[in-house]
């Protein structure tokens, strides 16, 4: 049987779903073995959702066209679940703390429902524009959605935070398997600061292929407005850790403002304002 791209990336979809179901239940119900199975059905769907990506890779070249497959709303879509996938798995792994799961892997399965399931969105291959045919393409596409994935994390830290933090009192039940509020402020900080460097570098590559492609390094695009909105505010976020000394809720809060920013950059600007970035939408 021949497998094409779609249908891995279908598959990789219910796998995604299934372990995010499996990560609630070993939240809500604390059975340890199924967080373990929760592990083990995520890494399988960041493997096979690997190769569909290969694969998609190589389609294009039998197709004639011949890119990466990070040129329209589609692929970006998979590309931010498979980067949300791989950041998560690296801190499962570093602290051991599967709870975080239940409120990470969420943004990678509805990432990849919205991508198969939206009738909006066209999952073809096709051809490059003229200007996205750049070397430029794949650091920048990468750098930013490497950024992206880790404010998603910080998101999901975030969230996890304002609950463990509004009822610290209590030492069971849904609350009590969290990890203890200093670990999730720290986690927040250094996902944070991850994301932040690697947007940083996402924009300085975007302004050097914009040079490379339309003569000037920075235009004003609601894109790339936009994309520095969301710079500032987790630059606020870290300035006022670093200088203010701000810790636990302010930051929690933070870091979900600043991934609403990031959603607003990705789907709000593509959607709703034109301008150079506009074929972001196809």
């Amino acid at each position: 049987m021949t497998f094409s791209s779609s249908y891995l990336f279908g598959l990789t979809t219910f796998i995604y779903m299934g372990a995010a179901a499996l990560y609630l239940i070993r939240w809500i119900f604390r059975v340890r073995k199924v967080g373990l199975l929760a592990t083990f059905v995520t890494i399988s769907g960041l493997v096979i959702q690997t190769v569909a990506i290969g694969l998609r890779w190589i389609e294009s070249y039998q197709l004639g066209y011949g890119h990466a497959p990070l040129s329209n709303l589609y692929e970006s879509l998979v590309f931010f679940s498979w980067i949300t996938v791989l950041v998560y798995l690296i801190i499962e792994w570093q602290t051991r703390q599967r709870v975080i799961g239940a409120f990470t892997t969420p943004f990678a399965s509805l990432s990849m429902a919205y991508a198969s399931f939206s009738p909006n969105i066209e999952d073809k291959i096709q051809p490059l524009i003229p200007a996205l045919k750049s070397n430029w393409l794949i650091a920048h596409v990468v750098t930013c959605f490497l950024g992206y994935a880790s404010f998603a994390v910080a998101c999901g830290l975030g969230i996890m935070y304002l609950f463990k933090n509004r009822y610290s009192g209590a030492s069971g039940g849904l609350i009590g398997v969290m990890p203890d509020c200093k670990i999730l402020d720290e986690l927040i900080h250094q996902t944070i600061i991850f994301g932040f460097l690697w947007l940083s570098l996402g924009i300085i590559t975007g302004a050097i292929w914009a040079n490379d492609a339309w003569g000037t390094y920075w235009s004003w695009d609601p894109k790339e407005t936009w994309s520095l909105i969301t710079w500032f505010v987790y630059a606020t976020a870290l300035h006022a850790r670093f200088v203010r000394g701000w810790t636990g809720r302010r930051i929690a809060y933070l870091s979900i403002i600043g991934f609403v920013s990031v959603l607003f950059t990705y789907f709000g600007v593509n959607f709703l304002l034109s301008g150079l970035h506009s074929y972001g939408s196809q």
